[in-house]
């Protein structure tokens, strides 16, 4: 027998005990189990060299002195507003708040997401905007500087913020800049030195050597954040790039929402970045300096909750927070979202609205950045289609906003995308805003984007090429590993 027939016996084999591994003792989900599965059939020479990168589960354990007091700073507050939920004494700040009383329990109890009543919230969608409101308020920074990106790229809009923050540096700010070391794959040391000599400091979460051989390469912090003095906060969809102010050719322009928020829940954020910062840095959890949860006073009276996930915890509070709106709305629910690729749970609570009466409306972009994206969203919308959803595809540019809004009610906007990978692998982030005002700006702003957007209705879906229908298969299989 030759080496390679024994090399080629021996990986048929490990396929076979990765595949039973899968089975019987990963515990995935049903769905997730057939994809690797299908993955193991089809690649069965890579299909175990795939799954050693990005089947394997995150251990926990390391996670837990971090989990436990990652809100340290705010226990008090956090035990006291849950005991008065508990009781009924609790008093909401308005009344949508009271009406969303159990939407806002369940992130209280499973994710120590604090409501609070006092922030001043603004919305924007343009890029350069946005960018220009960030590095002005870097300016102003008097005390700390926390920055927090899955893509931060050196290019023209990189290098104005890091002008800023080296700047701020050399005053004596502290300055912190956290980065996601594949998604900034390109952003060495070197780039960031002229920061460090400053005196301030960089990490990149996750890191390897090797980028793509990383034993955590299927575990991306998806986070984006940017916090000034413990007081104004930005959460949202942009990173840091030429792409989101629409310098790139291939996308085009680009249609994203970003929050800013001034008031307390920018704590609730501050602390989620600490928490981050440590687990970068692999050291302990030290009690936080006071400067990071300054006393203010802030007059505006917007109801916030901050939200995360990751796979650093077995309750998904993102998307049940998203399933629990969905199925609480009485006229609508529209939503944005890049990747369009829910699980079975999300995708039965849609249906479900949408079969009840409820105005349920989806909307992606034509042009995306995977071919399998694409087919997993039109094999979706399919399924949206047949139980009276609409669906909207945006032909302007690249949608890459995240926002699910319900009823002028309630709205939520982040970093989370409509898929498994944002659901249960990327550690992500969003703001609950339970708010009138806010929520009915989010509605027009969907009702806005519609005019550049086709419908695709039954007629039109039944028309799709053959090799859109394959695409639609492949990915259907594979949705729940993309």
């Amino acid at each position: 027998m030759t080496v390679a027939s024994v090399l080629t016996i021996t990986l048929y084999v490990l396929n076979i005990i990765f595949a039973l591994i899968v089975i019987f003792i990963s515990r995935k989900s049903p769905s997730s189990t057939w994809a690797w599965l299908f993955v193991f059939f089809f690649l069965p020479i890579v299909g175990f060299f795939l799954y050693l990168l990005f089947g394997r589960n995150l251990r926990k354990k390391h996670f837990v002195r971090w989990r436990a007091i990652h809100q340290h700073e705010l226990l008090d507050t956090y035990k006291e507003q849950q005991q008065h939920i508990h009781n009924g004494t609790y008093d909401y700040p308005n009344a949508i708040s009271k009406k969303y009383a159990p939407l806002i329990q369940m992130n209280v109890d499973y994710n120590h997401a604090m409501l609070s009543a006092h922030n001043d919230v603004k919305l924007f969608t343009n890029g350069n905007e946005k960018f220009d409101a960030v590095v002005e308020d870097i300016m102003q920074a008097k005390e700390s500087i926390h920055i927090q990106y899955y893509i931060y790229k050196m290019d023209d809009v990189g290098k104005r913020i890091f002008n800023a923050l080296v700047q701020k540096a050399k005053e004596g700010v502290e300055v912190k800049l956290i980065y996601d070391d594949l998604g900034s794959r390109k952003l060495r040391t070197r780039h960031l030195q002229q920061l460090i000599d400053a005196g301030g400091q960089a990490v990149a979460f996750f890191s390897s050597v090797f980028k793509i051989l990383n034993p955590r390469v299927n575990f991306r912090n998806h986070r984006k954040l940017v916090i000034i003095d413990g007081k104004i906060g930005y959460i949202g969809g942009f990173n840091v790039g030429n792409e989101y102010v629409g310098l790139d050719e291939k996308f085009g322009y680009w249609r994203d929402t970003h929050l800013r928020i001034e008031g307390h829940s920018v704590y609730s954020m501050q602390a989620h970045f600490l928490f981050d910062w440590h687990q970068a840095r692999n050291e302990e959890f030290k009690s936080g300096d006071e400067k990071y949860f300054p006393s203010f006073k802030i007059a505006k009276t917007i109801p916030v909750q901050i939200v995360s996930s990751g796979p650093d915890t077995d309750f998904e509070s993102i998307k049940n927070s998203y399933i629990r709106m969905i199925l609480s709305a009485k006229r609508y629910v529209y939503i944005q979202s890049p990747y369009f690729v829910p699980d079975e749970a999300f995708l039965h609570a849609i249906q479900i609205a949408a079969s009840s009466g409820v105005d349920v409306r989806v909307m992606t972009p034509e042009n995306t950045d995977h071919p399998f994206i694409y087919g997993a969203n039109s094999a979706y919308n399919g399924d949206l289609l047949e139980h009276g959803g609409r669906v909207f595809r945006y032909t302007k540019g690249f949608l890459h906003a995240k926002m699910l809004v319900i009823d002028d009610e309630v709205a939520t906007i982040g970093t989370t995308n409509i898929d498994v990978r944002s659901f249960s692998l990327n550690f992500e982030i969003n703001a609950l805003i339970y708010d009138s005002d806010i929520a009915m700006q989010c509605r027009q702003l969907f009702e806005q984007d519609q005019q550049d957007c086709f419908e695709m209705t039954n007629e039109r879906f039944a028309q799709r090429t053959k090799w859109t229908k394959v695409r639609e298969a492949i990915s259907r299989l594979i949705s729940p590993i993309l």
